[in-house]
């Protein structure tokens, strides 16, 4: 077993309830109310900043050159595929520009963007894969679990999203970044520990942030 699965078994409690999670179920079958996709998205937009510096960092940290030319391609996708569904559905949704660059924020919002932002601050490379591969690993199960492109949602807000986390290079991604931390797995103790806490609270604020999304009180 890698250090990944090792770590993910670890948090098989919060990340499966993050994956089958009643959020997740309702943007699977179309359902999802536009309210708590509105919510989800201003929210969600206010870590692109801060995933970009991540993606960023790992280039800078990366131990060779084929690595960093993966980081900085999926860093040109994040800026123009990832950014550009945001607009768009921002624009569908009726969201304002001030809301868009500075909502009121969660309690989950903040202290997910203060995890990343402390792992930037390490320049530690096992500990920004360890954010990165949460964010996305755990995202690329989710929406596995939508099947086949036929039987998603009618409506691009939702079809679109899933999209993203569900198509052949995105899921190539995930396992390479898999494999990467496996590689770079800490043989020192004290580091591993730390590498490890990194990852479970990465998983915890998965599953916090989506149970705020379904909770208007979470913004007050």
């Amino acid at each position: 077993m890698g250090f990944a699965e090792e770590l993910r078994n670890r948090s098989a409690e919060d990340w499966d309830a993050a994956v089958t999670h009643p959020f997740v179920d309702q943007l699977l079958d179309g359902s999802l109310p536009d309210e708590q996709l509105r919510r989800y998205l201003v929210q969600d937009y206010q870590f692109c900043d801060a995933f970009t510096a991540l993606l960023g960092q790992a280039v800078a940290s990366a131990p060779s050159l084929p690595s960093r030319l993966v980081f900085a391609r999926v860093l040109g996708a994040f800026a123009s595929d990832e950014n550009t569904y945001f607009q768009d559905s921002f624009d569908e949704l009726g969201v304002p520009e001030r809301e868009r660059r500075s909502p009121v924020l969660a309690a989950t919002t903040t202290e997910f963007d203060a995890l990343m932002r402390d792992a930037l601050a390490t320049r530690s490379y096992p500990n920004v894969l360890a954010v990165l591969l949460v964010a996305e690993w755990l995202y690329g199960d989710w929406a596995g679990r939508a099947g086949e492109p036929a039987t998603w949602p009618a409506e691009s807000k939702h079809a679109e999203w899933i999209r993203l986390h569900n198509n052949p290079e995105y899921n190539a991604w995930v396992s390479w970044l898999r494999d990467e931390f496996d590689a770079v797995e800490p043989s020192e103790p004290q580091e591993r520990q730390r590498v490890a806490a990194v990852f479970a609270e990465a998983v915890r604020l998965e599953r916090a942030f989506f149970d705020a999304a379904l909770a208007p009180a979470a913004l007050r």
